[in-house]
């Protein structure tokens, strides 16, 4: 969960920065039901690429064409190629799967950057483009000290010495002039503009987030 926010307290003082009680799930759940099905005696199934992309979808259809001679395979959209099982394998589909799982396909790298929150880790595809764009981001430092006062009782009050609570909390926030990212054309281009930000990690990945929102990042974001 990306949570938006942070809270930081002492004995005697808060301070609190956007909603830290609200959160964000980067993926949903997805519920299977088993159903009677017998893979040898279907003849023609669909393969279900798991990175749904036409030119994938293409050069498998192109690759078990090729492969077995006769039109077998058809991509139906950038998720699904249809097989239909020719003559020449028994009547069983499963040797026309055992058959091609062999084949090596050169798959269409999406442009993505993927984002673990929790270790501050990004990794970016070489595809990733970002259109001209101008950035500024400043930089929060929180500061708690705890500084206890002893209070001592009034003469014969018959009191006890106590220990009154006191916080310093200090909060600096310097603040960057706005940057220009020039755009990019090749991933190294791209990195050498961010870093020139001199940001941290977890910094940038609101930063990408910010871009992507404005339209200026040509690459799907992945939270992990």
């Amino acid at each position: 969960m990306l949570i938006n926010g942070f809270k930081a307290e002492g004995d005697a003082a808060t301070v609190i920065s956007g909603v830290p009680t609200t959160g964000r799930i980067s993926s949903g759940a997805l519920i299977e039901r088993e159903i009677e099905f017998h893979l040898g005696s279907q003849s023609s199934l669909r393969l279900a690429l798991r990175n749904p992309d036409l030119t994938t979808a293409r050069r498998i259809a192109l690759a078990v064409n090729d492969f077995i001679g006769v039109p077998t395979a058809v991509p139906e959209d950038p998720a699904t190629v249809r097989l239909t099982l020719p003559r020449g394998f028994n009547g069983n589909i499963v040797d026309l799967l055992t058959d091609i799982e062999q084949l090596i396909v050169q798959t269409d790298q999406p442009a993505k950057i993927v984002i673990d929150e929790n270790s501050g880790i990004i990794v970016m595809g070489k595809d990733v483009r970002v259109s001209s764009v101008a950035v500024a981001q400043s930089n929060l430092t929180v500061t708690i000290a705890e500084n206890p006062t002893v209070v001592q009782p009034n003469p014969l009050s018959l009191g006890v010495t106590a220990q009154q609570p006191s916080t310093n909390l200090n909060v600096n926030e310097s603040a960057t002039a706005l940057e220009v990212i020039e755009e990019s054309v090749t991933l190294q281009q791209l990195v050498d503009g961010l870093n020139a930000l001199g940001i941290s990690p977890r910094d940038l990945i609101a930063i990408l987030q910010s871009i992507k929102a404005a339209g200026a990042l040509q690459a799907e974001i992945e939270v992990l």
